[in-house]
């Protein structure tokens, strides 16, 4: 995908503060909300090119302008942010804790941006997603990480294995994550460079992925439901390794 259009001012915005040289255009209505002020203001002072496009309320509203109208049609253009190579991703020495994030095989790209955006809120130093049958980093992905993306490093694997054997070898804890498992999160030593490994929505962890885990946990339920959207389990589960 050579460029993206996105749609959440937050997304955009941290875009503008972090990569500014890859930002194409932006497209602002005129009366938009405080974040694109602060969307056209940024793009204003990094020598962005801002153009002011007419608000949808004042197209026709015709039968095929009842939903676009209710919407902003505010954007901006821009490159996707270059992956960092593997051996980068785990090189951080400092601290002696640290939490880096697998993704195996995620598919909806709405719960890989609603994990990126958790891994910057909680610092998470890296995410490892894998490229066959997964979701690639599309424009859901980042506008649903709200800027998430921005922060938190990157890299796409062809053998998760291989990326795993690379992260033990850096002097990360690989720490799978199944409902199958008989270790609670809490359980689990918080003194460690981790590698937090998440598996598909349906199918959890592969079997090659567990057996190159050096431990496996689990979220034990306390109520009826005793299973969690996978980007909802990974929050938890950050939340819990940064107790």
């Amino acid at each position: 995908m050579s460029h993206l259009i996105l749609k959440n001012p937050h997304s955009i915005l941290e875009a503008l503060r972090q990569r500014p040289e890859d930002v194409f255009e932006v497209r602002i209505e005129r009366g938009g909300s405080a974040a694109w002020q602060s969307v056209q203001e940024a793009a204003a002072a990094a020598g962005v090119a801002v153009r002011e496009i007419v608000p949808r309320s004042n197209r026709p509203r015709g039968r095929q302008h009842e939903t676009s109208r209710r919407q902003s049609a505010s954007e901006a253009s821009l490159r996707p942010k270059n992956e960092t190579e593997i051996d980068r991703l785990f090189a951080a020495e400092e601290p002696a804790s640290g939490l880096w994030l697998a993704l195996d095989q995620i598919q909806d790209p709405h719960n890989v941006g609603a994990i990126f955006r958790t891994a910057a809120f909680f610092g998470v130093r890296g995410i490892v997603m894998t490229k066959d049958r997964s979701a690639p980093l599309t424009e859901t992905a980042y506008d649903v990480a709200s800027g998430g993306v921005e922060h938190v490093p990157f890299t796409r694997q062809t053998n998760l294995a291989r990326a795993v054997e690379a992260a033990k070898q850096a002097g990360l804890w690989v720490l799978g994550a199944s409902e199958h498992a008989e270790t609670d999160i809490g359980d689990v030593d918080l003194d460690r460079r981790w590698l937090l490994v998440l598996g598909n929505e349906e199918r959890g962890l592969r079997r090659l992925t567990l057996k190159h885990c050096d431990m496996v946990c689990r979220l034990t339920p306390k109520g009826a439901i005793e299973s969690l959207n996978v980007s909802v389990a990974a929050g938890v589960l950050m939340a819990a390794l940064n107790r």
